[in-house]
């Protein structure tokens, strides 16, 4: 499914954005022309990633400090250990979409 989370130009560049959809709750980044989402819930404390500050393609937890890959969710320091999801980012004409894939009901 994919999901509309705004124009590239409204994105804003180098910090993330929360974004909720169809039962998923994304954190989703601008970085010059190139955007990422991942799963916007610290495997650790499950704070907020989209609230994190950026360091090149990491964002680190604003909790307790635990940094996640942008490309690949996953963590690259403690205390987190588990990944978190990474969704696929259509970027098309002016538009940014996120491809989520639905919740099953017992999640």
């Amino acid at each position: 499914m994919r999901v509309s989370v705004g124009k590239l130009v409204d994105l804003p560049d180098g910090r993330g954005v929360r974004v909720e959809a169809e039962g998923h709750r994304v954190a989703v980044f601008r970085i010059g022309d190139s955007v990422y989402a991942i799963g916007d819930r610290c495997t650790h404390a499950e704070a907020s990633l989209a609230e994190g500050e950026l360091f090149d393609t990491e964002v680190e937890c604003p909790r307790h400090g635990s940094a996640f890959g942008l490309t690949d969710g996953e963590p690259t320091s403690f205390p987190a250990t588990k990944p978190v999801p990474v969704y696929e980012v259509v970027v098309e004409d002016d538009g940014v979409y996120v491809e989520l894939e639905p919740k099953e009901e017992d999640e």
